[in-house]
């Protein structure tokens, strides 16, 4: 569906027009940050239908900010990536997030509570440094959350990298974790610490001491994470 035009000659009217739409920045966010095929920016996005996160690649895609690439006929596979003119985005979506994370106010954020996402964040920005150099497995539980979305597992391999499961897969854990949903959130999004949540039992941690003492360290919490709020 075309955008109405605001008939104005201002560049910045102009960019708004191909990025303002609802969920562009969103998903310019998440190719900037990384992904490049249509699933996983869908768990980048789980709240955007799959009809309406294709028409916006195609969007994005017609004024020359990202390029498609076929990279499999049967079933089709395309590979989505920023062209020059979308890298430019990047320094601009930081922008965004820096002054949200800065400006907005906690609680309303703290509302809006999505695992799915919250885990898919954290595996993309996992630190793996502080960890053994040996296969991991860290079993995130949320037990307030219906069954079906309780449990998580983030496996850490040296060679394969991180990668997040949803299922069992099996392997011996090595360190379980146990907290509510928002103190969870509250963490990724730095405003809250492993240890204050810990000290106030509203994290526990029961496994491997070493991977427990780091978590702080190893955990993918959010790029803005280090920027201060600001009271208004």
């Amino acid at each position: 569906m075309a955008t109405a035009s605001y008939q104005q000659f201002c560049p910045v009217a102009m960019a708004a027009e191909i990025l303002c739409n609802r969920w562009t920045i969103v998903l310019l966010r998440e190719l900037c940050a990384g992904s490049t095929r249509f699933n996983d920016l869908r768990r980048g996005v789980p709240r955007m239908s799959p009809a309406l996160l294709s028409t916006r690649l195609k969007e994005l895609e017609s004024h020359g900010v990202l390029k498609r690439t076929l990279m499999q006929k049967r079933p089709e596979i395309f590979d989505y990536r920023l062209t020059k003119s979308g890298e430019e985005l990047l320094p601009v979506v930081e922008a965004i997030g820096i002054w949200g994370h800065r400006w907005v106010e906690s609680d309303p954020s703290l509302e809006n509570l999505d695992p799915s996402l919250l885990m898919w964040d954290m595996r993309r920005n996992l630190n793996v440094e502080p960890l053994p150099s040996r296969r991991i497995t860290i079993h995130i539980t949320y037990p307030e959350l219906p069954q079906a979305r309780q449990n998580w597992w983030l496996l850490i391999d040296p060679t394969h990298g991180v990668d997040l499961c949803s299922v069992d897969p099996g392997f011996d854990v090595d360190l379980f974790s146990r907290s509510d949903l928002r103190t969870m959130t509250a963490i990724w999004m730095g405003l809250d610490t492993v240890s204050k949540a810990i000290s106030d039992d509203r994290l526990t941690l029961t496994g491997d001491r070493e991977i427990a003492k780091d978590m702080q360290q190893w955990l993918g919490l959010s790029p803005f994470a280090v920027q201060k709020k600001q009271v208004t």
